[in-house]
């Protein structure tokens, strides 16, 4: 490569924290191998704390946008410049874009990702959901299931403000009242495949939605619980892709 085209070559990236197994890498690989573009790398940037991030931006040049998951979606915001409305309102990041000015800007694809992804298996009965875990993911999930008209109620390990219920509480009448429940918890994803949020299974029928962020292993304990007592079942690929590629616009490198 001259040094012309080194000049023009965009670097994107994940921030993150053990994320070897990520999606977005190989997703990204394989979109710039298919479309033919050659301009843009990328690669994954794996810290152990968010007080490393400023040190990536300084010892890469050509960077140009950021992916951002598990745990820093939260953490990311005091580094950065700007937030578009929208995440702002939601009060986490998955998305980020250097602008000319090396302006840092945060965005939330997540949001986009999960409601057009829920919406194909949405119902006329799909009126309450449980949101299992209260991370930065969860928020995304709350945003989009308030502009779909759904109720939503969190659930935490831990009693918490603003928390309607633990995994302690939930009863069978409490998920026979939620057609629709979402884990946004790591829980279940590789390499602890066997582990699974702790719920009533038993009351879970044919009218639920069963909904897992987690996308390795493609079916979840969680999902396959669900399977085994009729609900529908989806887990996160769709939506990763979704927001990748909502991602892609806001970056608008082709």
């Amino acid at each position: 490569m001259d040094k012309k085209q080194e000049n023009n070559m965009h670097k994107l990236g994940l921030i993150g924290k053990n994320i070897s197994y990520s999606f977005s890498k190989a997703y990204f690989k394989n979109k710039f191998e298919k479309e033919q573009i050659t301009n843009v790398s990328y690669e994954n940037f794996d810290i152990e704390n968010i007080a490393l991030f400023p040190s990536i931006m300084q010892n890469n040049d050509g960077i140009k946008g950021f992916n951002v998951t598990i745990p820093y979606k939260e953490a990311i915001i005091p580094f950065l410049d700007e937030l578009d409305e929208t995440a702002e309102k939601i009060g986490a990041v998955n998305t980020i874009k250097v602008s000319q000015n090396n302006q840092l800007i945060g965005y939330n694809t997540d949001c986009y990702g999960f409601k057009n992804s829920l919406k194909p298996l949405l119902k006329p009965h799909h009126k309450k959901a449980l949101i299992l875990g209260t991370g930065g993911a969860s928020k995304a999930v709350a945003f989009s299931l308030n502009e779909l008209n759904i109720n939503y109620d969190f659930v935490s390990r831990t009693p918490k403000n603003g928390i309607a219920f633990t995994y302690d509480s939930l009863t069978d009448d409490i998920i026979k009242q939620h057609q629709i429940i979402i884990n946004c918890s790591p829980i279940g994803t590789f390499p602890n495949v066997d582990a699974c949020p702790n719920i009533p299974f038993g009351a879970i029928n044919s009218e639920h939605i069963l909904f897992d962020l987690i996308y390795n292993p493609k079916e979840t304990t969680f999902l396959k619980f669900g399977k085994y007592h009729g609900a529908t079942i989806l887990n996160g690929l769709k939506m990763l892709e979704l927001q990748a590629e909502k991602a892609w616009t806001i970056w608008n490198l082709s």
